[in-house]
């Protein structure tokens, strides 16, 4: 049997509202995906921030308890790593303050899923063929209760997770491939 992939849970305000930082999921991001990165990598794969600011972003994440050194190197060129496989939080706190940071958490994510869909619209023509006929993305519509969706969820989840969990033996051709999961009411209520 598989083991659980680990998870960081944020339910302090502050660490909600400084992961919300675009460049902050994208580090986390990469570092999940390549592994440990120095500040000067990570600019690199970023493209749009400077080293500084990575280094910046970094040390904030690790305040936060989301990302850490990973041991040797010094300065910028000191290469750090996510302390877990997957973020969460409660999406719907009781108290006033966490769910106002909640609310703005989930709007960074959303941004960040519409800014990947665009980029990968932006880039397609230059993509294989078969990563092409592959990709999309589109809807389904189902009625269900708040309770066959959670077990809905949790069964993708389960279907999921021998791809998530595959590192060593990926197959030739294999790509990180982001499955953005929206799981909400279509009849919304005024």
């Amino acid at each position: 049997m598989s083991e659980q992939p680990s998870a960081v849970r944020l339910t302090d305000p502050r660490a909600l509202r400084a992961y919300a930082h675009p460049t902050r999921m994208t580090l986390v991001g990469l570092l999940r995906v390549h592994g440990p990165l120095t500040a000067t990598r990570a600019a690199e794969l970023l493209g749009t921030e400077s080293v500084a600011n990575c280094s910046f972003h970094l040390r904030q994440l690790a305040k936060y308890g989301l990302v850490e050194e990973a041991g040797g190197g010094r300065g910028r060129e000191k290469p750090w790593q996510a302390t877990a496989d997957l973020t969460s939080w409660d999406s719907s706190p009781a108290d006033p303050e966490q769910a106002a940071a909640v609310d703005t958490l989930q709007r960074a994510v959303l941004d960040s899923y519409f800014a990947r869909a665009t980029g990968w619209l932006t880039h397609r023509a230059e993509e294989t063929p078969e990563w092409r006929e592959a990709a999309g993305f589109g809807d389904t519509v189902v009625r269900v209760t708040p309770e066959e969706l959670t077990e809905l969820l949790t069964r993708i989840e389960e279907l999921t997770r021998p791809y998530v969990e595959r590192t060593a033996d990926r197959p030739e051709g294999a790509r990180a491939v982001q499955l953005m999961q929206l799981a909400v009411p279509t009849d919304v209520r005024p």
